[in-house]
């Protein structure tokens, strides 16, 4: 079991708590007892609150529980700052993407970016063209994450502006922590995470284009029906399923029980694009709602996230966004990219052949941490394999050099053990772009991996920002 001494040799190890160690300290035991203390019974609670996570892979549906670790990651005042800079800085020249994207096109006409890598993405959207949601704003929410490297150094590992998922973990987790440990939220410098409902709420107003706010979601079979009933209780939105739902004259619709209807403002959706709309996408889906895409181009209603987004979450697209930044905002990134390697440039080409068993190799199309290849892996004939299959199908990968980002301490099985461990910060854009000052810190339970997704068997952890 983790003794107070260790956890305070935790917080130095990480170098995210600076001025703040002394007043660290001083909560260390007394949140040891309470709350590390009892960790199973934290996660006990959250197993039955249906704190899961899935995924669809090859047909087959995965379903998991997500275990919490209750050491959390503590970011400094300082350290937040610079990342809270740089997210917003890469959220709002991702929006100016999408606009152009889905209208005039000029990052591809100036030579920014490929054509390329728009039109034969899966996540691009001829049906969206020219569509513009209320306030120009298609990623209201994006899920950011970012691992730090040893030396301190923060960077972006992938850009997730479809249906990011995960707020609502740290935000039970930090619920059920507080209950057990009071003392170190209320007399510690740690900010209060439960803003994060005002913040969505804010979000999805500014998009609202009349009437009432909506969560849609697939149902309570699904995975993240927990998040979604989450939300929607704290937000004040109504849960929603297609059933309930209709659109008349362009305008979208809910149906009470009393048979009478209630128009939908801004429907924020957590089922993805090709299910939205029979009519306009996948015509077999039964999870969405016909003539949804009318009733949005039309402009009666908001949808959060915009369909469309795809396009620019596209790992062949992240490459591109520090060259967004210069292009849209005029700035110099604030926080970088992992060093990445296209393989569509005949000179990046040469690199990963050169270098293949040195690098870590992703399918663009895939999720979920499925498709993620590390050279060192593979022996010398699948070496040889995935070149050919490389050379072949070069718009398909990226590559991208081995950052080998910090270790955080876990509890398992009663030992202090450290693994691999990213955050995935929530940025949300409505009238202004802000970044929650918290997040969620998700870990490997492998001690050789580097893949720390929740659908490869990680869990996750509460993340501490410092007010100062």
């Amino acid at each position: 079991m983790l003794a107070p001494s260790e956890y305070s040799a935790f917080f130095l190890l990480v170098k995210t708590v600076r001025n703040g160690v002394i007043e660290m300290k001083q909560v260390n035991e007394e949140y040891f007892m309470q709350a590390v203390g009892n960790a199973d019974e934290i996660n006990e609670l959250l197993r039955r609150y249906g704190v899961k996570f899935g995924i669809y892979k090859n047909g087959v549906f995965n379903e998991q529980f997500f275990p919490f670790d209750p050491i959390p990651r503590v970011i400094s005042a300082e350290d937040f700052r610079a990342i809270e800079k740089g997210l917003v800085q890469r959220v709002n020249a991702l929006n100016e993407f999408l606009f152009d994207i889905y209208h005039d096109k000029k990052i591809v006409s100036d030579g920014i970016i490929p054509e390329d890598f728009i039109y034969i993405s899966k996540g691009y959207l001829a049906e969206c063209e020219g569509i513009t949601p209320k306030n120009k704003v298609y990623s209201h929410i994006s899920g950011i994450d970012l691992v730090q490297a040893k030396d301190g150094e923060w960077y972006i590992l992938e850009d997730n502006l479809r249906i990011p998922s995960g707020a609502s973990y740290p935000l039970i987790a930090r619920e059920l922590t507080r209950i057990a440990a009071p003392q170190a939220f209320s007399e510690n410098r740690i900010v209060d995470n439960r803003g994060y409902a005002e913040l969505l709420k804010e979000t999805m107003e500014y998009s609202n284009c009349g009437g009432i706010r909506a969560i849609l979601t697939p149902g309570r079979y699904n995975a993240a029906y927990f998040e979604h009933s989450y939300l929607a209780e704290h937000t004040g939105s109504v849960l929603v399923q297609n059933d309930e739902l209709f659109v008349e004259d362009n305008v979208l619709y809910q149906r009470t029980y009393s048979g009478s209807k209630t128009r939908i403002g801004v429907l924020y959706r957590r089922i993805a694009d090709e299910y939205l709309d029979p009519l306009t996408f996948l015509p077999e889906s039964l999870i969405g709602i016909p003539n949804l895409m009318e009733a949005y181009r039309s402009g009666n209603v908001g949808i959060v996230n915009a369909p469309g987004n795809g396009v620019a979450d596209d790992k062949g697209i992240y490459y591109f966004v520090p060259k967004m930044i210069k292009y849209y905002l005029g700035e110099e990134p604030i926080l970088k990219n992992a060093p990445t390697y296209l393989p569509f440039y005949d000179e990046d080409m040469k690199y990963v052949m050169d270098n293949l068993e040195k690098l870590v190799i992703k399918d663009v199309a895939e999720a979920g941490g499925y498709g993620v290849v590390f050279g060192s892996d593979l022996t010398k004939e699948k070496l040889e394999e995935f070149r050919k299959t490389i050379i072949a199908e070069p718009r398909r990968f990226i590559a991208q050099e081995v950052i080998d980002f910090l270790d955080l301490p876990i509890l398992d099985n009663g030992e202090t053990v450290m693994r691999k461990a990213d955050l995935r910060a929530f940025v949300l854009s409505g009238e202004k772009t802000k970044v929650w000052a918290s997040g969620l810190t998700r870990f490997s339970r492998n001690p050789d991996s580097f893949v720390v997704n929740s659908s490869q068997g990680g869990g996750f952890k509460d993340t501490w920002v410092l007010s100062q």
